[in-house]
């Protein structure tokens, strides 16, 4: 957030509701969205859940999961309303919840109970980036740009800690056969690379460190955006209300901060008596009108990108997968035999989830996409092949875990750095994976005897 500020970078918070279309393809009564809502998030079972985990964490059950957690209390919801009307929303509420997915990488079912309280994030604001990361990385990037050399291409193939007297020095080795000696080694890949690369490090790994590799999950979470001629979903008089609030997204405190990999989290309806344009967010539930392009009924998530302020916004959604549909997905970007090929598949899948939105007309040009981007992460071998660490289902010591994770093995002079080794209030968000590296450095620095300057 400082850095943001510091270089201007545009932040944003929507205050608009959630789009839900039901499993059939209409979209739900913007009432009922909202109930939904308010059950998940405004002191809902989101809170309960991250309570029960704070307070309950040692008796927990490991083999428990999020949904089971879900499951429980929609039992008792909707008691007043009739049977068959009860029975629905507690299915559609279950179906709602499956969102939780894209916050992790991973299906809801996979999600630790008893480790969910390392999802629960700093307090205050968590807003969507509006620009783009650019200035924010410039900024980070800088010292390393015009202090230090810089080996694009290079492919790590080995970690060798040696004796070097009275400091310890470690040998890289690269694909092409050179080498290169360091007094200290900060190795910064994903969890997924470390994972599927432990046979890179001699000697090997301490048993302990590797078990906790091992332990901690990886999901598969991806983005795909879509740029149409034109936002034909909104209208001359469902223009968003653009507005950049420095109040935070959720003023009364009522919403739990979590990981943002989905924006915007949950804002309140009450904001809005009347809905005057197209919310920001949209889910799709469980489709059964993609059977030939979706079988398994992956729900569906959007962001309307042309909801952003001033000049950030474009008609553009940015539709999260994750899980098994990321790597659906993927195999259908690698086995296309050119980028029309794969263009036109990608439109295909998502096609039906787009055409829903409102003034879709396939005969109308402006409802044409003209350009389309998978981020692909389950086909890059240096993420390997995913992103996003998490806590499943089967987890027994993740807190201990995410601390070996953390230490490294710095009496080897290596060091390890990411969003799956930062402080527990700031797992698997930038900020953490800032934060982590700012600790391995500070650690190095006081074991030389260096003190931090001051500013």
């Amino acid at each position: 957030m400082q850095i943001a500020q510091a270089t201007g970078t545009r932040l944003h918070a929507w205050e608009e509701d959630e789009a839900i279309f039901a499993p059939e393809g209409h979209r739900l009564d913007p009432a009922e969205a909202a109930q939904y809502a308010r059950l998940l998030w405004d002191d809902g079972v989101i809170v309960d859940a991250f309570r029960y985990s704070n307070e309950h964490h040692d008796a927990i059950d490991p083999a428990r999961s999020l949904y089971d957690f879900f499951a429980e209390k929609a039992a008792h919801m909707f008691t007043g309303e009739a049977a068959d009307v009860a029975r629905r929303k507690r299915e559609t509420f279950l179906l709602v919840a499956s969102m939780w997915g894209a916050y992790i990488g991973s299906p809801v079912a996979r999600q630790s109970l008893k480790f969910f309280w390392l999802e629960e994030c700093i307090e205050g604001e968590n807003p969507f980036v509006a620009d783009t990361y650019r200035k924010v990385l410039d900024a980070v990037a800088r010292p390393a740009v015009e202090g230090a050399e810089i080996r694009l291409g290079a492919k790590v193939t080995g970690i060798s800690s040696m004796s070097g007297g009275e400091h310890h020095m470690c040998r890289l080795e690269t694909a092409d056969g050179s080498t290169a000696v360091f007094d200290e080694v900060v190795v910064t890949t994903p969890l997924g690379w470390l994972k599927r690369n432990k046979a890179a490090f001699e000697p090997p790994l301490p048993p302990r460190l590797s078990q906790a590799i091992d332990n901690i999950g990886y999901g598969t979470l991806d983005k795909v955006y879509i740029t149409f001629a034109s936002a034909f979903w909104q209208t001359a008089s469902t223009t968003p209300q653009r507005q950049t609030h420095t109040g935070g997204i959720d003023p009364k405190g009522n919403t739990p901060n979590v990981t943002a990999t989905t924006a915007p989290l949950h804002q309140s309806p009450s904001l809005h008596t009347a809905e005057t344009h197209y919310p920001g967010f949209t889910h799709w539930l469980a489709p059964t009108y993609a059977s030939r392009t979706n079988v398994q009924r992956w729900d569906q998530n959007g962001v309307d990108l042309a909801a952003l302020p001033d000049k950030c916004a474009h008609p553009t959604i940015l539709f999260y997968i994750y899980g098994a549909c990321s790597k659906h997905i993927a195999d259908l970007v690698a086995s296309s035999t050119s980028d029309a090929d794969r263009d036109e598949r990608l439109l295909e899948f998502f096609q039906p989830y787009y055409s829903r939105l409102p003034n879709y007309e396939a005969s109308n040009r402006a409802c044409n996409a003209k350009a389309v981007l998978a981020t692909t992460w389950a086909l890059d071998e240096f993420a390997g092949y995913g992103s996003y660490c998490n806590f499943q289902v089967g987890l027994e010591r993740g807190d201990e875990d995410i601390e070996v994770m953390r230490h490294g093995m710095p009496e080897r002079g290596v060091w390890l750095a990411g969003e799956h080794a930062a402080p527990f209030v700031a797992l698997g968000t930038s900020t953490g994976a800032w934060w982590s590296g700012e600790g391995v450095a500070e650690r190095i620095a006081k074991s030389y005897g260096l003190q931090q300057r001051s500013s």
